[in-house]
């Protein structure tokens, strides 16, 4: 799309028509030559409607060259397309246990065959990662120990690819949840969205960290962390796998978080879509539009007219001098080439005749 940037400058094109109507003519004195024809010479002109076409060329000319110039002084110039960015406005951090227990086939996946826990998780939450557009997202897994999976990132379908290629047992058979709350801690030291969130989703006790959840859980509270926990499978198991449902709730309502339990994979769906509703999204979008001057293709254009308008009169004239016939002056049955108005003057007499040949 063309634009000005200083469309005001077209205001001033009438300028030069205020000035030639506005100030007093100019009034200049030229030698003149006395002749004894003057008088046929001037009844012998014909100015009924005559028009001095030299000098409407120059107008036009000059007329022409400064409406290119005030184009050029507005600075015209051609917007692309809007290009938007969307900046963040939260940090998410996803934690998802992948000990042992987690191999247990005890949910459904979305066409209703019975899978293991970890399956049914990837599906659920990579549905959720794909609606989180405008945050940035990251993956921590854990068993014996955390490992950061996934840092931040905007790219949630990277994100979602990773998680895919976790597998039950890669971190350790055993679970680490503090352990794990403590490493999305450090990692959000150097985060400065406004909002920050942990998403932990574990199936068992945490029985290999060395930070309790509840410790864990008080630090992220003093960096305004909040922390959601997801108790995934049978609740009514008993020894190292027993979900320990006190102390996730606790971490949870230390952080002002919720704590939520999933039996199966249709409530797992529910509470991230619950969590989704409440965790809302505030995108943020940037919009830039490049824009790139034209002012100098006016100003080449009158340049190049202006020379033009100029050098063809010289030229045209210097041809026409080459071929026009030579005037002569005879005065006292004697003939001279008339060139100036001194050489007339020398000649003498009072009759003159001006003949060509």
């Amino acid at each position: 799309m063309l634009t000005f940037a200083h469309w005001w400058m077209f205001c001033v094109a009438p300028f030069p028509l205020l000035v030639y109507f506005g100030m007093p003519a100019r009034v200049t004195s030229r030698p003149s030559i006395r002749v004894p024809f003057l008088t046929r010479l001037l009844a012998s002109r014909d100015d009924t409607g005559a028009v001095d076409r030299g000098k409407v060329k120059s107008y036009g000319a000059w007329a022409i060259v400064w409406l290119l110039i005030i184009f050029a002084l507005a600075r015209p110039q051609w917007l692309e397309p809007p290009i938007e960015r969307i900046i963040p406005t939260r940090d998410l951090l996803l934690v998802v246990d992948l000990s042992g227990s987690m191999d247990h086939k005890d949910f459904t996946d979305d066409t209703g065959s019975t899978v293991d826990r970890l399956t049914a998780v990837k599906q659920v939450v990579g549905d959720f990662l794909t609606r989180r557009e405008g945050d940035r997202v990251g993956l921590v897994v854990f068993g014996n120990s955390p490992f950061l999976q996934v840092p931040f990132t905007t790219d949630l379908q990277l994100c979602r690819q990773l998680l895919d290629e976790t597998d039950v047992g890669m971190a350790g058979p055993r679970t680490a949840l503090g352990d794990a709350i403590g490493l999305g801690i450090q990692l959000f030291d150097s985060s400065d969205a406004p909002t920050k969130t942990i998403i932990a989703l574990t199936d068992g006790n945490d029985t290999a960290s060395s930070v309790p959840p509840v410790e864990a859980s008080r630090v992220a509270r003093d960096r305004e962390i909040t922390v959601y926990t997801i108790a995934v499978g049978d609740p009514t198991t008993v020894g190292e796998e027993k979900i320990d449902q006190e102390a996730l709730k606790q971490v949870a309502e230390t952080t002002e978080g919720e704590f939520f339990l999933a039996l199966d994979r249709d409530q797992l769906v529910k509470i991230y879509e619950q969590i989704d509703q409440i965790e809302t999204r505030e995108v943020k979008t940037v919009s830039h539009r490049p824009r790139h001057d034209l002012f100098y293709w006016p100003l080449s254009i009158a340049l190049a007219f202006s020379l033009v308008t100029h050098i063809w009169p010289l030229v045209r004239s210097r041809r026409q001098r080459s071929v026009a016939p030579k005037a002569r002056l005879r005065v006292n049955s004697r003939t001279f080439e008339l060139q100036t108005v001194d050489e007339f003057q020398h000649a003498g007499g009072e009759k003159a005749e001006v003949v060509q040949r």
